[in-house]
């Protein structure tokens, strides 16, 4: 009835749903009777689940998987070193700062003192 090949990747899945969706419907579908009005309901929606099951599976299954795809070498961007110029002093570097001087034993005051480095 069915063919099984094990070279595709989708023939054992539809295999398998062919065989479940052909047992869940002659599942269903037989016990109802005229006077068992719910069997027919469910036996309906059994058949409408499984029919939308195994028409969503033969249609995705008609589709062959996209290919791998094109490998494309990265671009690389090659930037030249910038130029560094180190300037050597002109002279020293002179800051103020203020430091405490003492006027006697217990005195003191503070200046601005000029400092060079």
């Amino acid at each position: 009835m069915f063919r099984v090949s094990f070279t595709g990747s989708f023939t054992m899945i539809r295999a398998g749903v062919a065989a479940l969706a052909a047992t869940l419907l002659l599942g269903a579908v037989a016990p109802a009777t005229a006077r068992d009005q719910t069997g027919a309901i469910v036996g309906g929606l059994a058949a409408g689940v499984v029919g939308g099951v195994v028409g969503s599976a033969l249609v995705n299954g008609a589709n062959p998987p996209p290919p791998p795809p094109e490998y494309r070498p990265r671009r690389v961007l090659v930037e030249e070193p910038e130029t560094v110029v180190v300037r050597e002093r002109r002279g020293p570097i002179c800051h103020y700062e203020r430091r405490k001087e003492w006027l006697g034993d217990g005195e003191f005051t503070y200046r601005r003192v000029e400092v060079c480095e």
